[in-house]
């Protein structure tokens, strides 16, 4: 027991002590020639591994982008200052799942169990953006009294349109669509906020509520009893749970049925997330009952659904169409061995990845295999996704509405894509914030700078839909245009799907 003790202190020793050494590291500026180097660098795996890095920006223009960064660079930087350089430049390639990460501090084993115990901080309230403006959308626990649709006007008395205007340039969506900016700055804002000024134990937030001015100091609260039983409780898996897809960060299902007259004339599914997971239990489920329900129409919400399981939504579309279809294009790769590159031992936890070692090579040659050169491109062929496929069973034959909006990205996009293109269903709401022709990711290999340590991860995959191309270098555009206002939000008023259901009964 002895012997153990010391080992478990030498260990937690050598953790202190790499946790000090990485974050002391953060704090040390890089010569100006090794943040060149840096750029060269980047720029140079993302001409190697991207399929298509030119799609929404001249080569002549990103390599000008990428020269120009190099010339402001005249001092040493921080890993941090850096990233706030070149950040930019990788978001003009316009490719919404590309982004370089920000440098983080690690925490020691102490501070980590600290946060565990305590409650969030900016993380807590849920946020709307508009014309450089940051206001509160929700404010569920209370969190000081904050009123919903109150502007935060600074935080610690650093100004938040100059918080959002630094930051702005740091994301992008797929091409030239616009809507998806704001959606994802309110979901990032807290975490931009935390990466520049670090964890706090507490933010003094000034406020403008219609015309009044407050100040609120927000404190991480400490968990009380009840708080640990109910999340206790939240982490115990159910059939429900399980098949439904429960989150106990939101405390909700990220997939739920429910029919919206007494009749069920209407099925209304909500899906949040295409995680994946047990997804197909659930739409094996759900399209029986809709099936036993009798129900004429359907409607399919993924607002806010930022994509996921590009399996899901295959299978999620062989219960939508009518006949035999395909879903998907072969992947497009950069070239014959870009995905010999990919984030083979990501996907595996620490104590397998030993294990894993052992099919590393094996992996990488089946990868080049799969491999085909077609007319000057490069696909990943043919694996049983990508074959044309006859819908289910139980698939739904009545009429589909799709709601979408800005926060509608990547997976969500290519299915709204598809049953646009197949003349499936109505699209309703806001053009949605991935494209219509298609977006990169899929799998990704993530290059670390040499010298900044900062990563950036390359998806290597054009995932497309299989449908006639629209070339806009936006979204999915709605048949029908609904855009909610703040109020409308705040009164939660669900616009969209009350034209939907006015339009149903005009039928």
């Amino acid at each position: 027991m002895k012997k153990i003790a010391f080992l478990l202190f030498i260990f937690t020793l050598n953790s202190c002590i790499s946790v000090k050494k990485y974050n002391k590291r953060l704090e040390k500026p890089i010569s100006s020639e090794k943040l060149k180097k840096d750029i060269d660098y980047a720029y140079i795996k993302l001409q190697k591994l991207h399929p298509t890095l030119y799609t929404y920006i001249p080569k002549e223009k990103l390599d000008y982008k990428f020269d120009s960064v190099k010339n402001t660079i005249h001092e040493p930087l921080k890993p941090l200052e850096f990233y706030f350089k070149l950040a930019p430049v990788v978001a003009e390639v316009r490719q919404g799942h590309l982004r370089l990460v920000p440098p983080e501090k690690k925490l020691t084993k102490k501070e980590i169990k600290k946060l565990k115990e305590q409650k969030g901080l900016l993380g807590r309230l849920s946020y709307y953006v508009e014309n450089d403006k940051l206001y509160v959308k929700d404010n569920p626990e209370k969190v000081a009294n904050i009123k919903n649709g109150s502007e935060i006007i600074a935080i610690n008395n650093i100004e938040i349109e100059k918080l959002l205007k630094k930051y702005e340039p740091l994301i992008t969506s797929d091409g030239y669509n616009t809507t998806y900016q704001k959606y994802s700055m309110a979901r990032r804002f807290p975490t931009f906020f935390t990466v520049e000024y670090g964890i706090m134990d507490s933010v003094k937030i000034d406020l403008k509520s219609e015309y009044t001015l407050d100040q609120k100091l927000v404190t991480r609260e400490k968990k009380s009893k009840e708080d640990k039983k109910k999340e206790k409780t939240d982490k115990k898996p159910t059939e429900e749970k399980k098949t439904k897809d429960y989150n106990p960060v939101t405390k909700s299902f990220n997939r739920n049925l429910k029919f919206l007259e007494k009749d069920s004339s209407i099925a209304y599914i909500k899906i949040k997330t295409f995680s994946g997971t047990y997804s197909q239990k659930f739409y094996r489920e759900t399209f029986r009952e809709i099936k036993k329900a009798k129900s004429k129409y359907l409607i399919l919400d993924i607002r806010d659904n930022l994509g996921g399981s590009l399996a899901e939504i295959t299978n999620l579309y062989s219960y939508l169409a009518k006949d035999k279809f395909r879903f998907i294009n072969d992947l497009e790769v950069a070239n014959r061995t870009s995905i010999t590159h990919a984030d083979y031992f990501s996907h595996f936890p620490n104590y397998l990845k030993p294990i894993a070692a052992v099919g590393y090579l094996p992996s990488k040659l089946t990868s080049l295999l799969m491999v085909r050169h077609k007319n000057d491109k490069y696909y990943l062929k043919s694996q049983n996704i990508f074959t044309p496929k006859k819908p289910k069973k139980d698939a739904f034959e009545g009429e589909i509405y799709v709601l979408i909006n800005g926060s509608s990205f990547s997976a969500s996009s290519i299915i709204s894509a598809k049953l646009k293109n197949d003349k499936r269903a109505m699209i309703i709401g806001e053009e949605t914030g991935g494209a219509n022709d298609g977006t990169v990711a899929g799998i990704y290999s993530t290059q670390k700078l040499p010298h900044s340590k900062l990563k950036l991860p390359i998806g290597l995959f054009l995932v497309q839909p299989n449908i006639e191309f629209t070339h806009t270098m936006k979204g999915v555009t709605p048949d029908v245009e609904i855009k909610p206002t703040f109020q409308q939000i705040l009164e939660r008023k669900d616009v969209e799907l009350e034209w939907i259901l006015k339009e149903i009964k005009g039928k």
